[in-house]
């Protein structure tokens, strides 16, 4: 018994060491978590299929599916900016990144970038094949495609690219308003690339919805995990 309350009255001390913002985030974070796994259960049952395919075809021409919806341009567009949740694109953006961190030397917090960003990565392709749900085949695909669908590859790895980025450096920043801009960033950037996705007709809405989730979540998580344990210390 007085062990227990021993490891009871630890736990609370721990708790109440966190900032009421940190205890926040952390329940949006497990939030996140809870609504992925729900997700992900209704995709392996098949319980989202029909809606998925349904919103697939509202995208294209009811005349030819081939066809989708929307300006000449539209497709050229949609095209361009889903490179930008591509593996070239965001390997740039976080060298960049961690150069510049090395040339501030933050060099804890740049090694941190690396591993949190690699880690995303990781953790997308390990969902990819735990789940293994074929591509959408209902409409034809606007650009060429190999892999496995659930989740959205673009949709998580952009989003724990730029929303892990976007918020190690809105710590840098001077004023509220440039911290919430440059999460602003990472956030429309992390939306139109996965609606890119389904536009193309590469994912169904639930891949991109549930890479929204596990990305936001991983990203969530490493930025808490450096405002507490790193961030805060030099080098």
């Amino acid at each position: 018994m007085v062990f227990d309350q021993r490891v009871g009255r630890k736990i609370i001390d721990r708790i109440l060491t966190f900032e009421p913002m940190s205890l926040i985030l952390i329940a949006v974070a497990a939030g996140g978590l809870f609504l992925f796994l729900q997700l992900t259960g209704e995709v392996i049952e098949g319980d989202t299929h029909a809606f998925d395919e349904q919103f697939l075809l509202l995208l294209r021409s009811a005349a030819d599916p081939v066809n989708p919806i929307g300006p000449n341009w539209l497709p050229h567009a949609m095209d361009d900016i889903t490179a930008l949740g591509g593996v070239t694109v965001l390997s740039l953006m976080t060298a960049m990144v961690v150069g510049y961190l090395l040339l501030a030397r933050r060099g804890k917090i740049a090694l941190f970038t690396l591993v949190s960003v690699a880690g995303g990565w990781a953790l997308s392709a390990a969902l990819k094949v735990g789940v293994a749900r074929p591509r959408p085949d209902i409409v034809p695909h606007l650009v060429e495609v190999h892999d496995l669908s659930f989740p959205s590859g673009h949709a998580m790895v952009s989003a724990a690219t730029y929303l892990t980025l976007g918020a190690l450096l809105s710590r840098a920043e001077p004023t509220r308003t440039t911290r919430f801009y440059t999460i602003g960033v990472a956030i429309f950037l992390t939306f139109i690339i996965g609606l890119s996705r389904v536009y193309l007709g590469v994912h169904y809405p639930t891949d991109v919805l549930g890479g929204w989730c596990a990305g936001a979540t991983w990203a969530l998580i490493c930025w808490l995990i450096a405002r507490r344990y790193i961030a805060q210390t030099p080098g």
